[in-house]
């Protein structure tokens, strides 16, 4: 088959990518804008594939999408283009609201318009999968578990927007019969993962013998999935997910922020130490963010029971095979920081001039 893939080069896209033309015998298109959390290198494995391709394009722009679309003539569409931090959505709600939602309609546009040109027999196979977040349901208390049919409740400008976009998806198979999937993950982790998320801060900020800033008391829980189990799970809903469905993959990995900070410092000491002292030493706590959701955990058992999916990888091994990239490969993150991020604070509505240079930045998801 032929894939194409939005976003291709950010974390999640990447990882996508790469699984695609190591694991399958698909022919893959990356399209992707490059802003500053794209990185060709993370796609550098694959790169030099006959079935790779890559185009740098914006999809907000509507020619570039219809033109890569009639050009390269996907059986599946994996779309994951999306502004993704929830700081920076709350120091510029714009970006998300344009990239994600405007971005979202202009590819489903395009998409009905190429799937309408097609054969019935490619037409009936074509597949619009929406990659989204669990954000868009809200928070949970200290129990419960998000489900496919709860209801959205969104508190931040990343998740507004998300659940936006979300909406569209659906729309455009219940008016118009584009055949389109939803998908809304956990929190991911794992190589390639821009350095201002929870993880490969923590993990940075400590090898550079730097504070580990943690939000409020470090209180709020996350679902933890690991990327390349994320992968396998969206290339599986694609060729094997019903249309209209909406499939929550979760990692069944649920931990406080303050423990993910802590197990990072664990592994470190036993693998990397540090002749100053115990890497917790470093850890700090720092006011907490705007609207920062409680606890997020992921109900996954449909995906499990329907299409045979299940994480291979627990947090305690993902945790240390992510630890353990991010030593071996320091020319891709160092790379980052000297240049395109410098771990300016994100999120607390403070103007450019007046954020640290420093790497400051709170542990925010």
């Amino acid at each position: 088959m032929r894939v194409l893939v939005t976003g291709g080069a950010g974390f999640i896209g990447s990882a996508v990518c790469r699984r695609i033309i190591e694991a399958t015998p698909h022919h893959l298109l990356v399209f992707d804008k490059l802003t500053y959390a794209g990185n060709l290198d993370s796609l550098a494995p694959v790169a030099n594939d006959p079935r790779y391709s890559f185009r740098r394009a914006d999809i907000c722009d509507r020619g570039a999408v219809a033109a890569a679309m009639q050009e390269f003539q996907p059986d599946i569409v994996m779309h994951l283009a999306a502004e993704s931090h929830v700081d920076r959505s709350i120091d510029g709600p714009a970006a998300f609201i344009h990239t994600n939602v405007v971005g979202t309609f202009t590819m489903l546009d395009a998409a009905l318009e190429y799937w309408r040109g097609l054969d019935s027999e490619r037409a009936a196979a074509f597949r619009f999968l929406h990659i989204s977040t669990d954000e868009v349901f809200g928070a949970l208390g200290a129990t419960g578990l998000f489900r496919e049919d709860t209801p959205y409740s969104p508190n931040s400008p990343y998740s507004a927007s998300k659940a936006g976009s979300d909406h569209l998806a659906r729309a455009w198979r219940e008016t118009y019969g584009l055949p389109t999937i939803v998908t809304n993950c956990s929190n991911n982790y794992g190589p390639y993962h821009f350095p201002e998320k929870l993880i490969p801060l923590m993990i940075l900020n400590a090898l550079d013998g730097r504070p580990l800033p943690v939000y409020g008391r470090g209180e709020n829980v996350r679902d933890w999935l690991y990327v390349d189990d994320h992968a396998a799970a969206l290339l599986l809903v694609a060729t094997r997910g019903a249309v209209g469905e909406t499939y929550n993959i979760g990692g069944r990995s649920e931990m406080r922020n303050i423990d993910v900070v802590t197990t990072i410092c664990d592994i470190l000491d036993e693998i990397h130490p540090r002749a100053a002292g115990p890497y917790r030493q470093l850890i700090s706590y720092v006011t907490d963010r705007p609207g920062h959701d409680l606890r997020y955990a992921i109900d996954c058992s449909k995906i499990e029971r329907e299409l045979g999916w299940r994480a291979s990888e627990t947090f305690e091994t993902g945790i240390r095979k992510t630890v353990r990239w991010y030593l071996d490969n320091e020319d891709w993150w160092q790379a980052i920081r000297s240049g395109k991020y410098r771990g300016e604070r994100l999120g607390q509505f403070t103007a450019p001039s007046e954020r640290p240079s420093t790497m400051a930045v709170a542990a925010g998801e």
